[in-house]
């Protein structure tokens, strides 16, 4: 049954908020709706900042779509600042908005050091990515702190520039937490490669007017430092509320990604939901996450009852190589190697998760067999030269 609305209001412009005000139209409705943005710049996608935008071969990464005749209204460089639940309605610095259906979509905050200068680079935003851009020149000694993702494919483009590029991460190795331990070891020698200096299970204790000063007492000289150390739900403006968050400060919404109340439904970063295909609360982070959500908050807001339930996917591109996974990487599944550039984490012979480096092939049909959750022959699996799709019992 359709649900009678007067207005939806989005609160966030990013991909999931841009995405779900796009599925709401596609799926037939035609009430008020208000997409409220804290940047004043039209709603762009983020992962070109961090590879075209910074290039220099993009001067933006701005959504192709038209508000205008889809009748959405862009309510930008207005801040959310908090929410009467009971009241329906989001107070924001430039005016409240009531509503009858409310998304929250406001994303995720970069992680700072304690005491980091406002001469640090983050990346996060359009306006980041244009200021770093203009900093970088051949020969400037650039520090980035983190060799996550972002750090990663932020040296990665710095070096293309001619920059003199060292990364300090404080783990052990490369995109620790993100992926087992072994698996970032194997990028080390890319940074090598590529000309980057890494200094793993180095710390920062300060960041200065030109160096960046290390735990351990090293000083390395630096033009300009990145920090890029992670990012956290940005929903500090919901405090009081009532709406549920998690233990990391995400939106705790339920299956169907409802934010504690019928009226209210969450989804992307800034948020965390139940899987039942990997028994556990789920936040992911990513862009696919983000455009797979809005569908659902746009169909449950319509009157349906779709439950989310995932198989997580992302990617990167960082030092001429294509990283992808699908699924969730636990340690406790059985790890099977499948050559050199693929990897697979199996629980009573389904396939929980794959890693890849450069086999997209691999990644998809791998993605397909986590959907369907049928068991493979782990002998197969493990055979290069066997399809991935061939491998299922």
């Amino acid at each position: 049954m359709a649900v009678e609305m007067v207005r939806v209001v989005v609160v966030g412009a990013g991909m999931a908020g841009v995405q779900t005000a796009v599925a709401l139209r596609q799926q037939g409705y035609d009430g008020s709706l208000v997409l409220l943005g804290a940047e004043p710049h039209p709603p762009y996608d983020r992962p070109p900042l961090s590879k075209d935008v910074l290039l220099g071969r993009a001067e933006h990464s701005r959504f192709e779509i038209d508000f205008d005749e889809l009748g959405i209204e862009l309510a930008l460089g207005r801040r959310a600042l908090s929410l009467d639940a009971d009241a329906r309605t989001v107070k924001t610095d430039g005016g409240d908005l009531s509503y009858t259906q409310l998304v929250l979509a406001t994303g995720a905050a970069p992680v700072s050091l304690p005491g980091q200068p406002d001469s640090a680079f983050l990346l996060r935003t359009q306006d980041d990515a244009l200021a770093l851009r203009a900093a970088l020149r051949p020969g400037l000694r650039l520090v980035v702190v983190g060799a996550g993702w972002i750090g990663a494919e932020a040296a990665t483009v710095a070096r293309q520039l001619g920059c003199e590029v060292t990364v300090v991460e404080a783990a052990n190795a490369p995109l620790a937490g993100a992926l087992p331990a072994e698996f970032g070891e194997r990028t080390r020698a890319w940074y090598a490669r590529a000309g980057v200096e890494l200094l793993t299970t180095s710390a920062v204790s300060e960041i200065g007017a030109h160096a960046v000063h290390l735990t351990d007492g090293r000083e390395l000289a630096a033009d300009a430092v990145v920090v890029g150390i992670g990012a956290r739900p940005d929903n500090a403006w919901l405090a009081g509320s009532g709406i549920p968050l998690d233990d990391r400060g995400a939106v705790a919404a339920d299956a169907r990604l409802r934010a504690g109340r019928d009226d209210v439904h969450a989804v992307g970063d800034c948020a965390s939901f139940p899987s039942a295909r990997y028994g556990r609360r789920l936040a992911v982070h990513h862009w696919d996450n983000a455009l797979q959500g809005a569908r659902v908050v746009a169909a449950n807001i319509l009157g349906g009852e779709v439950v989310y339930d995932p198989v997580p996917y992302f990617w990167s591109e960082q030092f001429g190589h294509m990283v992808q996974v699908a699924g969730v990487v636990d340690q406790s599944a059985r790890r099977l190697a499948r050559g050199e550039d693929t990897v697979l984490w199996l629980r009573d012979d389904r396939l929980e998760a794959v890693v890849t480096v450069d086999k997209p092939r691999d990644l998809a049909q791998g993605r397909k067999l986590i959907e369907a959750g049928k068991q493979i022959d782990p002998a197969k699996a493990a055979d290069p030269t066997t399809a991935l799709k061939a491998a299922t019992v």
